[in-house]
């Protein structure tokens, strides 16, 4: 195994607005799809035009860009995806992400200067299959989420090529997330890109001759989990991650939203450097959980990694010494010290406490002090998709985030 490089801190990118926030907040990469070929049709996604403008965007800040290309395609795809792959190749991501072999070999041919990064979705479980990818030439190899810190530090040492293994997120609970589920309940194809997540969905069973009684196959009282897992977090295990082996920390999350992304990134950034600065004295700050904690969750689990299935059974208690948080809008640029231009996403209320996610450092809690609407009126309150003048105590600046706490009673219905 070479020297290993200092580890990337890979984000997710469902649109522009995403990119922005996971390069200000701290990622090193980026991981963003086209409106065709990736496995995430609803989350925005690029087209080719602004896909160049994303790349040179994140170039110019020193942050590199893979772009998914990891559909199972049908015969009728083939053509449009050679010219898809041809378009990359003109505007130069860092790499391809790709899970079919056939969508592999067409990459080497239609865009051969661009590195092949293998998907999750190729289900890469042992040593002899990470040589075998490397010998066709991919870069990095995406490992199954089914293998252990072990399995994964036995093929580190007995390879050379990039490893990447999530680091953080919602977790399918199928063989390395390819999943039927979707197509026959909804008709939409979780391997291109439109699962319906019918695993998060509530199940009973029925006997068939009591048609009308309904047996909850576990004891929750509110319905059944059967498929769906608690959410992966390795903020306390970053020493053992980087001791497997793993060159990139993956975070899951292109269809989820900015506070989400923001909160994510901040946390792991903050982790890596600390990390880097003492390894041997790495301690996890309780303001990184605590921010973790504040993004709606099923709560968090170690997956896979240290060969414990149990970890991965789903847990619906909210937490009530948990400061839940409503991500109320986002701040597009400061006028001076304390006034500063917002878009908000959530109803908010003039007078109200709220909290600022700061790019750096503990969030800082201020008070909405006034709000004007674009004609000068000032306002008591203002609703989703407006732009206002917000005054606070403190001064912020553009892409950070206000929120506010919420009650549990509403967070439990943020839990999906």
């Amino acid at each position: 195994m070479p020297h290993q490089k200092k580890i990337e801190l890979l984000a997710p990118a469902g649109n522009f607005e995403k990119l922005e926030i996971a390069i200000y907040y701290g990622a090193d990469a980026v991981y963003i799809g086209g409106k065709n070929f990736s496995l995430r049709n609803f989350s925005g996604n690029f087209t080719q035009k602004e896909l160049k403008e994303a790349i040179q965007f994140a170039h110019s800040r020193n942050v590199k860009v893979y772009v998914a290309c990891n559909i199972y395609p049908r015969n009728h795809e083939i053509s449009p995806l050679k010219e898809y792959l041809s378009h990359l190749a003109k505007i130069s991501p860092d790499a391809i992400i790709v899970a079919d072999p056939g969508v592999f070999m067409l990459t080497r041919t239609m865009a051969p200067e661009i590195d092949i990064h293998l998907s999750t979705q190729a289900n890469t479980t042992n040593i002899e299959s990470v040589r075998f990818w490397h010998q066709l030439g991919a870069k990095r190899i995406n490992l199954a989420r089914e293998l252990s810190l072990p399995e994964i530090h036995a093929i580190s040492q007995c390879s050379e090529i990039d490893l990447e293994a999530f680091v953080h997120g919602a977790m399918c609970i199928s063989y390395s997330g390819r999943c039927l589920l979707s197509s026959f309940m909804t008709m939409r194809d979780s391997n291109r890109g439109m699962c319906s997540h019918p695993c998060r969905w509530k199940y009973a069973v029925v006997e068939e001759k009591r048609p009308d009684q309904y047996y909850p196959v576990g004891e929750d009282t509110r319905g059944t989990y059967v498929f769906n897992s608690r959410d992966l977090c390795m903020i306390d295990h970053i020493p053992e991650m980087v001791a497997a082996g793993i060159n990139s920390f993956k975070i899951e999350g292109r269809m989820k939203g900015i506070n989400y992304l923001a909160s994510t990134v901040k946390v792991y950034r903050e982790a890596l450097d600390s990390y880097y600065q003492n390894p041997d004295s790495y301690e996890v700050k309780t303001q990184w959980r605590k921010e973790l904690s504040k993004v709606a969750t099923r709560q968090y689990c170690t997956g896979f990694y240290f060969g414990n299935p149990s970890e991965t059974i789903p847990f619906y208690e909210v937490d009530k010494s948990i400061n839940h948080q409503l991500f109320i809008g986002k701040i597009l640029r400061s006028f001076n010290h304390n006034k500063v231009l917002v878009e908000v996403r959530n109803k908010v209320f003039k007078g109200e406490p709220v909290e600022i996610l700061t790019q750096k450092g503990p969030s800082r809690e201020d008070v909405i002090l006034d709000m004007v609407a674009s004609d000068g009126q000032s306002l008591d309150f203002a609703q989703p998709g407006s732009l206002i003048t917000m005054s606070l105590n403190g001064s912020c600046i553009a892409n950070e985030l206000l929120r506010k706490k919420i009650p549990d009673t509403a967070y439990k219905s943020l839990i999906v």
